[in-house]
């Protein structure tokens, strides 16, 4: 409270300033008192408590004590996040020049934290940055472009390597591990991620699947989201559409309070948000950062960056830290700006906008010779004094193991923690198991599929166009040798056509590429729930799209085996739908951009046709490329198909007089061809007709080099590649999704 009151008599001292601006810090002041002395907004856990309450005639199983009933003072958790020294920097390579490295010719504006060597520059994105952030206020990083302002949240959010990151970060004193932060904080990102075919609610429902607790009930949860929507301002587009480029949505303001939405529908302890007003207009701005204020006032810590707030937006923040090239110029009330810069020697105008002039100053001073260096040294002799004035009026109140547990137990987190989980190893990582977050995941991908149905009905519409196209070109084919390399030809083609149709797989992870890293980064599910959710939910379709080109084709090029020969036909179609869907869905974790991902998605399937034993049988297959035959995606199924068509050992495809065909003699007339056929017998020993089977089904398998594998081992083969490039997909989500800085 003496802060308080000191930061309330403080305008008194200002005999320079005008009436105005005294007025407005004492008018900041007040407000910040009131909201001190009356406590904070009740969390969204306490109003749902109460809610159950009235609706049930006994208490829930999974009820926890509101310790504000028992008449404890009103006020916000002691939560302070601290931060001190934090340091990073990172090497980049110098550009090469035919004489050596290019070197910097206006040493005037270089940037001093930049240091060189003879191929590579070190480049300081913070440099010895301290402050602090306490529950119920929002701290604002601000600054122009460039000046460290994401990577500072970056580093408080734990989304840079530690290794890199130098400094501490404490809460209520106590280092914060990387565990503990992912439990007890959310991320929102400067970009607007989500799927454009939910509606506002759907969305915020499903994020809610995902963060509360399996012990919470479907109804308590249904609650929780109307009670966020009402508390963001979104009633009126509840029932609304995301939206996208293609579909008309919820403006860019709903969408970000959306985006807000997603990440504290478990009320956690520390929200961090980078650039949350950026894209909006004023209103809109000063919308969310209202929305921002309501949930500090709940008693969490809001940390976000803004590029420049107007007018109306610094009246609701309550901490300042103005960067400069990694920096910090300023770090403070924003009530005590006018007069920190009046000391400066650059005091503020009248009837102008604070932080506008703090940052014009601080870019006019950037351009100069001297650079911030006397602002930055400025305003540490600055905080020393500050700091001790205020040395006997800050001191912690409780302990982060019990401001935690009593924050569980008002219900201010529960994201599947209880009141006993204060230290990182009893929090559970994850709200929910395994099997409900793969159940969530796969209801959510559906629906967003189902309400585009263009998608899949153009994938459908090419499988049946190149199904009818095949079925007319290879209309009937028969048993004569033409007939065979027909058959081959049409196999070759056929699978040719169903990996390369599993292309459009690709764009469907990247779309939701930073989607998933957001979700994840902060435990919202597991990577294998998603990867096996993914595979779950493209099954249904490639089912449908191999009954089709299954029905289009088998029964008009005139396929072997019957009613059993089709099932097999269909069976290996779908295996190979899978196998390359499969690995399309691999090379879209591994390669971020689209048309590059469908170049090397091209060049490899091509590479599996050229070395599947069509072209060129494996006898004939350079030993030192072997080994790609074996790996060839195409090789099993084509293989599989021919061996089930040619497999009948009573069935003839070459006769006696249709060994010349293809030849010149094949325009002899039969009756010189019977003569040939004679003198051929006595020759050979053996009597050959003009009726007599020369070449049979296996005949023909063992001119193709088909004979390592039956037909169903090559079935389970091509399930089997689609199963380990899923399981390539999963490591690749591991390792290649940390979104952290290095």
């Amino acid at each position: 409270m003496s802060r308080v009151v000191s930061e309330h008599n403080f305008p008194a001292s200002l005999s320079h300033l005008d009436r105005r601006s005294a007025t407005e810090l004492e008018d900041m002041a007040r407000s910040n008192l009131t909201r001190r002395i009356e406590g904070p907004s009740p969390t969204l856990g306490e109003l749902l408590k109460r809610v159950g309450d009235a609706q049930s005639e006994e208490p829930p199983a999974d009820q926890v004590v509101d310790i504000n009933c028992n008449g404890m003072n009103q006020r916000s958790l002691p939560f302070i996040l601290s931060f001190s020294n934090l340091t990073y920097s990172v090497k980049n390579r110098r550009k090469m020049t035919l004489f050596g490295p290019k070197k910097r010719l206006d040493s005037a504006t270089s940037d001093p934290l930049e240091t060189a060597s003879k191929f590579t520059k070190t480049k300081t994105l913070l440099d010895d940055i301290s402050g602090e952030a306490r529950d119920g206020e929002i701290m604002a990083v601000l600054g122009a472009s460039g000046s460290g302002k994401s990577t500072l949240i970056d580093a408080l959010a734990d989304r840079i390597s530690r290794a890199s990151l130098k400094g501490t970060i404490t809460l209520n004193g106590e280092p914060l591990g990387s565990r503990l932060l992912r439990v007890i904080s959310a991320y929102v990102m400067q970009d607007d991620l989500l799927f454009p075919m939910l509606t506002v609610e759907e969305t915020l429902m499903f994020s809610a699947e995902f963060r509360l607790p399996r012990t919470l009930s479907k109804t308590k949860k249904r609650a929780r989201v109307q009670a966020l929507i009402d508390q963001l301002g979104l009633r009126s587009a509840a029932k609304t559409i995301i939206g996208d480029e293609g579909h008309r949505g919820v403006s860019g303001g709903e969408r970000r309070r959306v985006s807000i939405g997603n990440d504290i529908i478990h009320d956690p302890i520390i929200l961090f948000l980078d650039e949350p007003t950026s894209g909006l207009d004023s209103t809109s701005a000063f919308m969310v950062v209202k929305v921002l204020q309501r949930i500090a006032q709940s008693g969490s810590i809001v940390i976000m960056s803004v590029h420049q707030p107007s007018y109306r937006i610094l009246g609701l923040l309550d901490r300042l830290i103005f960067l400069s090239r990694g920096q910090t110029v300023y770090g403070g009330s924003p009530a005590r700006l006018p007069l920190f810069f009046s000391e400066f020697g650059h005091p503020i105008p009248e009837n102008e906008n604070r932080t506008e002039f703090a940052l014009d100053l601080i870019r006019e001073l950037e351009g100069s010779p001297g650079g911030t260096k006397g602002l930055v040294e400025f305003n540490k002799s600055w905080q020393s004094m500050k700091l001790r004035r205020n040395s006997d009026s800050d001191a912690l109140g409780l302990s982060l193991k019990d401001a935690i547990s009593t924050s569980i137990s008002r219900g201010k987190l529960v994201s599947g923690a209880t009141s006993d989980s204060s230290s990182a190893s009893d929090m559970p990582r994850f709200a929910n198991p395994f099997w409900i977050e793969m159940v969530v995941l796969t209801k959510r991908s559906a629906m967003n599929a189902k309400r585009m149905p263009e998608l899949f009905g153009i994938r459908l519409g090419a499988v049946l166009v190149t199904g009818f196209i095949l079925a007319t070109m290879f209309w009937h084919l028969d048993d004569s040798p033409k007939g065979v390399q027909e058959r081959l030809g049409f196999f070759a083609f056929a699978m040719s056509t169903i990996f390369y149709t599993c292309a459009e797989a690709l764009p469907v992870f990247l779309q939701e590429r930073y989607i998933f890293m957001r979700e994840t980064a902060y435990n919202a599910y597991r990577r294998s729930s998603y990867v096996l959710s993914n595979a779950i939910v493209s099954i249904p379709g490639l089912v449908f799209l191999s009954v089709a080109f299954a029905a289009t084709t088998f029964w008009a090029v005139g396929l072997a085996g019957g009613l059993s020969g089709f099932f097999f036909f269909f069976i290996t179609i779908l295996a190979s739908f899978w196998a390359g869907s499969s690995f399309v869905t691999f090379l879209s974790g591994v390669v971020t951009h689209v048309m590059l991902g469908y170049t090397v998605v091209v060049a490899v399937l091509a590479y599996f046709l050229l070395f599947s034993g069509f072209f060129i049988t494996r006898d004939r297959i350079p030993p030192y490329w072997l080994w790609f035959h074996y790996i060839s995606l195409v090789k099993y199924p084509f293989e599989g198909i021919l061996q089930h068509e040619f497999e009948d050992t009573s069935k003839c495809f070459v006769t006696g007089a249709q060994i010349f065909d293809s030849t010149p003699l094949g325009t002899l007339s039969p009756m010189m061809k019977a003569a040939l056929l004679k003198s051929m017998s006595g020759v050979l020993g053996v009597n050959i007709t003009s009726t007599t089977c020369v070449t049979t089904g296996s005949d023909i398998l063992k001119q193709q080099g088909v004979t390592d594998l039956s037909k169903w081992d090559c079935v389970w083969t091509t399930l089997a590649w689609g199963f380990f490039f899923r399981i390539l997909f999963y490591f690749c989500l591991l390792l290649g999704s940390k979104n952290k800085r290095r």
